[in-house]
């Protein structure tokens, strides 16, 4: 065989260095093929040559552009690394070329980055690897005896794949005295042996000849094949049949159909009778000829057997022998061309396809690379491609029936994430053919969309005392990009809430968009606060896109009317108020004043009478809590009154408060002590009849056993301590009963009053002590029956003081009370309206609950309008007289203030620091202690 080596055909040196230098960028458009010459049969991954460095490329490029080779059958490849073109399979001339006798492989060589084609040509040589080889071992011949000296006989041709110096050379006949062989050119450029008889054949002395026939081809060393001829010598006939022609040509359509005649055959014998007849048959026939043709022995006609295809075989050469009875014959070769026909459709190869495109590619972009082929010739296999179909693509044409995909405009995955492109391939027959493509094509998605809320803002409300953890909303962006760039992830960037705070106050789903609330809110802390929500991709880079959200805490009855006035002092004792006798109808007693710390609805005040001692004798403003008398007082109703006052909310369902007015009927503090004392507070018959009548029994006894004890201890008192009793002792000794009035040192007005019965009742006065500090306090004495008792009970043994002391405090003025004109209301004199329409604004409403909690919780402390200098409402007789009007916002206009006869205003007198007269006040407490 040949050497392993590849043998390059090379140019003279200035043309291969102006081609290497130009190869790159020029080579596809000149179509200058690279060319190797290789013997066949190399052994597997021999070298045919540096593919790389005929192409200018250095070794680094080889990998980074990915050089690789293309063909139909791929007998080659590249390494990788170095850059050599080696053999793949095995390379077998004769399989490959047939007959040709040039062979040469068609290579494409592939470059990526950018993307270039460039034609390699790998031609064939022929190495002898076939020996010649007669189509039978034995040749059978008969010749007539009668057949004089020179007469040839033509022998079956030897078949050799090989060709050139290694095909057929000669014929070699085995040493005999009889026959000598001669070697004749055929008309398709072959050779053929002839035996020709050198002298008489005699049958009697040699019926049969037995020789060897060798052929020998031209090889280095030669190779030879042999048959064994064995000639019989027949009795005398001496013509042979004669063909009309030596050489019959035939050009027949590949599209004719079987069956078809070719041709017929004509020869003549002048022989006559028997010898005359003589029979057709091939000679030397290829094997796929004869499945293709056959010959009728006596007529001499040739029939197509099978469809011709032009592209299969393109030429037949056929011998055919006519040979009669006394076995004389004469041959002639049979030549048919086959037409070409357009019967033989385009074939599209695609020989490199991008799985996935960028979504962002350019314009111009190669997405596939494709060859066409026809098998058919001429005008027949000129093809031209052309898309089917509205897509963003089209084809280039690159080089010898290879074309380029590429993008005609911009991609957009959101709108089409793939196509089917469908390349059609049509000839230039008659008819044209055509054949088509479809080819999927996928677009890669890039992160060219950012994230959109299903809203553009959100508005969220959620009532009060939620549950925490719980779900307060959802959030959704929806982003149209696939994968992790349509991944969303959500969090809150910004809110006008503390930083510090906000992870306790609300949390996000980062995956789902599901708010929480970690606590629970509370309306009357926090009525709304703003959030800023971002949806966030995971592309790279990320984008991402914002939402507001506004969350409104909505209000929840959660809190119940809080009763500012009346208040129950810290031990317990209630307030009371004077009411002038000569009262009249629609008179201004007093004001329940109470707030809710809920809005709306929830904070609509309504007040109710719950228990009253006589029902109607006041009426109470439904929204406004003032009491008023409804009648005149009469001779038969009672002096003191009790009124149960329930304040209701709007929310549902309602929370309520109570608050209890004592009212005493009384024209001065003195007239109403004896009421005070005589008729003490009745309690409940009602909330204590069960009480009574499971203790009555015992209680009873007991009373009983309390006076036998009591009467006992004074006696034993009286008898021991005779002149203890001082300026009271005809206090002790009267019938009349006086009372001492309760601890007013709290109350609302400035002064704090203990009252001391003088012996003499013809004065019975009440004197203003400076000091009573040793006074015991009087627990019970409103309830003591005994005059005596009560008195006893509280006094001290301060009994003896000056009488000059009880005569040191003037008494006081009465001229401090103030005019129906002047009585409260919502605003100065002005009666509030009875129906208290509340505000319809939740604003106006908070501040009117602001300015009723500012003003009135400082009355209920115990100041007044009587009680302080200029500008202090009354708070500097409790907190002195740095305590002023700048601490606290002037709401009096609108406020009314419990137990006092005023309103809230800044009078003039107030303005220039005078401070008021003093007088009795209207309003007294019923508490058990006596304080300074």
């Amino acid at each position: 065989m040949g050497g392993s080596s590849a043998r390059r055909q090379r140019p003279s040196r200035p043309q291969v260095l102006f081609a290497l230098l130009l190869l790159p960028l020029f080579c596809p458009a000149l179509g200058q093929p690279v060319r190797y010459s290789i013997p066949e049969e190399l052994d597997r991954g021999s070298v045919v040559g540096n593919l790389a460095k005929d192409l200018g490329l250095s070794v680094l490029e080889v990998s980074a552009r990915k050089l690789r080779v293309s063909a139909e059958k791929l007998h080659f490849s590249v390494d990788s690394e170095s850059g050599d073109l080696l053999v793949k399979d095995r390379i077998d001339r004769e399989q490959i070329c047939k007959g040709r006798r040039r062979c040469e492989l068609q290579l494409e060589a592939v470059l990526e980055n950018p993307l270039n084609i460039f034609h390699v040509v790998v031609e064939i040589e022929d190495i002898n690897d076939h020996a010649p080889q007669f189509p039978k071992d034995e040749i059978n011949l008969e010749i007539s005896e009668s057949v004089s000296p020179g007469a040839r006989t033509i022998l079956e041709s030897a078949n050799d794949p090989d060709i050139g110096v290694n095909s057929l050379s000669k014929y070699q006949l085995s040493p005999n005295e009889y026959f000598s062989l001669l070697v004749k050119d055929n008309p398709d450029g072959g050779t053929y042996p002839e035996l020709e008889l050198q002298k008489m054949l005699d049958r009697e002395a040699e019926s049969t000849h037995h020789l060897v026939l060798t052929a020998v081809d031209g090889g280095d060393p030669p190779r030879s094949g042999t048959t064994q001829l064995r000639i019989r010598v027949v009795d005398a006939n001496d013509n042979p049949p004669v063909f009309s022609q030596e050489v019959y040509r035939v050009r027949l359509r590949e599209d004719l159909p079987p069956g078809s005649t070719v041709l017929r055959l004509k020869a003549v014998d002048q022989d006559e009778g028997v010898n005359a007849e003589f029979t057709y048959s091939f000679l030397g026939v290829a094997n796929k000829a004869h499945h293709e043709f056959s010959l009728d022995p006596i007529t001499g006609d040739i029939i197509t057997l099978l469809p011709l295809d032009f592209e299969e075989v393109e030429r037949y050469t056929i011998g055919v022998e006519a040979k009669d009875r006394g076995s004389l014959s004469s041959q002639c070769k049979l030549i048919i061309e086959v037409l070409d026909e357009n019967d033989n459709r385009p074939e599209i190869i695609i020989t490199s396809l991008s799985d996935q495109i960028l979504e962002d590619s350019p314009s111009g972009t190669v997405v596939a690379l494709f060859k066409v082929r026809d098998r058919d010739s001429g005008e027949n296999a000129e093809v031209t491609c052309s898309l089917s179909g509205n897509n963003p693509f089209k084809i280039h044409s690159s080089s010898n029936n290879y074309y380029k995909l590429v993008t005609d405009s911009t991609l957009d995955r959101e709108q089409t994430p793939g196509y089917n492109v469908t390349i059609t391939a049509t000839d230039r027959g008659k008819p044209p053919l055509s054949s088509s493509k479809t080819i999927t094509l996928n677009v890669a998605d890039v992160n060219d969309n950012a994230p959109v809320f299903q809203q553009q803002a959100y508005l969220i409300n959620v009532l009060e005392n939620n549950q925490p953890g719980t779900s307060i909303t959802q959030v959704r962006a929806w982003d149209p990009d696939v994968g992790s760039n349509g991944l969303v992830s959500y969090s809150i960037i910004a809110s006008d809430l503390e930083p510090k705070t906000l992870s306790s106050f609300v949390s996000v789903n980062q995956d789902s968009g599901v708010v929480y609330a970690q606590r629970a809110f509370d309306h009357e802390q926090l009525r709304s606060f703003q959030l800023t929500l971002q949806a966030r991709d995971h592309g790279s880079p990320a984008l991402s896109a914002n939402v507001s959200m506004r969350v409104l805490v909505g209000d929840r009855n959660d809190n119940a009317p809080r009763v500012l006035y009346p208040t129950l002092e810290p031990d317990g004792s209630a307030l009371f108020d004077m009411v002038p006798r000569a009262a009249e109808p629609g008179y201004l007693v007093t004001k329940v004043v109470a707030v809710d710390a809920d809005s709306g609805h929830n904070a609509w005040l309504s007040y109710h009478v719950l228990q009253a001692s006589d029902p109607g004798l006041f009426s109470l403003g439904l929204r406004t809590g003032e009491v008023r008398t409804a009648r005149a007082l009469g001779d038969k109703d009672a002096a003191r009154q009790r009124l149960l006052v329930a304040v209701r909310d709007g929310g549902q369902p309602p929370l309520s408060a109570t608050a209890t007015l004592l009212l005493v009927f009384a024209d001065s503090l003195q007239e109403a002590l004896p009421d005070l004392a005589d008729h003490p507070t009745p309690s409940d018959p009602q909330s204590e009849l069960q009480f009574y009548l499971v203790v009555a029994l015992a209680l009873i006894s007991v009373l009983f056993l309390l006076a036998v004890i009591i009467a006992i201890a004074l006696r034993l008192r009286q008898s021991s301590s005779p002149s203890s009793t001082g300026c009271f002792g005809s206090v002790l000794d009267s019938k009349s009963r006086p009372v001492l009035p309760p601890n007013y040192s709290e109350g609302t007005l400035p002064y704090a009053y203990n009252l001391c019965v003088p012996g003499d009742q013809l004065k019975p006065e009440f004197n203003f002590l400076t000091s009573v500090g040793d006074c015991p306090s009087a627990q019970d004495i409103l309830n003591k029956d005994s005059s005596s008792a009560l008195l006893a009970s509280i006094l001290t043994p301060s009994v003896e003081a000056d009488e000059k002391t009880f005569n040191q405090q003037a008494p006081p003025n009465t001229d401090w009370r103030f005019s129906q004109a002047q009585r409260p209301g919502t605003s100065g004199s002005q009666n509030g309206d009875e129906t208290g329409t509340w505000p319809n604004n939740q604003f106006d409403t908070e501040m009117l609950q602001a300015m009723i909690l500012a003003s009135a919780s400082e009355a209920a402390d115990g100041s007044s309008t009587l009680g302080g200098g200029a500008g202090t409402m009354g708070l500097s007789a409790r907190y002195g007289p740095q305590f002023t009007l700048q601490h606290v916002p002037d709401y009096r206009q609108n406020v009314y203030i419990p137990g006092s006869n005023a309103t809230l205003t800044n009078a003039a007198g107030k303005r220039d620091g005078k401070a008021p007269a003093g007088g009795n006040g209207n309003k007294k407490k019923s508490g058990k202690k006596e304080k300074k």
